[in-house]
């Protein structure tokens, strides 16, 4: 069964793990390579209000260009052949085939790297969006990969609190908070996931 294809205009959660639980990332240099790819394949179709990146899994939570919003000349495919058209969900494919090749040939390894379809769920209130932003950025001290949620490097917290240049919904996430000291103190309590229990991944 092929997954619905993403559509332009609307927000996303999208994560997926390690084929068979396997690991995505072996050093710091795995991170930053993704990321690089990231920025490559995803930024021109999508806005990235958050992120994670777990040991054997990730999470992302974008918005979806619409068409007339997408700069044709900074896309980048994984073939040399151009597309008919723009496919967010191609391109999201393109970054995680691309990220494996590299893999493969540094670790000699053979197969696929992620399961086989990325999952995404709608994010469709604010509620949503607020509790989702804090559990993707909770998810290292949720698998107790760290105490406390600024110590963790590979999430968007650390960018959402700091003046550095990003390509980060930076301002439109506090937004969603009211202010960045609203922002931190929701990230310090314990919000209340059940609503969303269903809509994350384990």
């Amino acid at each position: 069964m092929n997954p619905i294809p993403l559509e332009n205009g609307k927000y996303y959660h999208i994560y997926n793990r390690g084929n068979n639980g396997i690991d995505l990332f072996y050093e710091i240099e795995n991170y930053k390579y993704f990321l690089r790819l990231y920025e490559k394949y995803i930024d021109p179709v999508a806005e990235t209000y958050a992120w994670c990146l777990m040991k054997n899994h990730f999470h992302i939570l974008v918005y979806i260009k619409e068409t007339e919003e997408i700069d044709s000349t900074k896309l980048q495919y994984s073939s040399t052949d151009k597309p008919k058209m723009v496919s967010a969900s191609k391109q999201f494919s393109n970054l995680f085939n691309a990220y494996t090749l590299a893999m493969n040939k540094r670790y000699n390894r053979t197969g696929s790297l992620f399961e086989k379809n990325f999952r995404r769920k709608v994010v469709n209130s604010e509620t949503y969006f607020q509790k989702l932003v804090f559990y993707i950025h909770n998810n290292p001290v949720h698998h107790k990969f760290t105490e406390h949620i600024i110590e963790y490097p590979w999430t968007s917290y650390g960018t959402v609190i700091s003046n550095k240049k990003t390509k980060l919904q930076r301002e439109r996430v506090i937004e969603y908070f009211h202010d960045l000291e609203n922002f931190k103190y929701y990230h310090s309590s314990n919000p209340n996931l059940d609503e969303i229990e269903g809509l994350i991944m384990e």
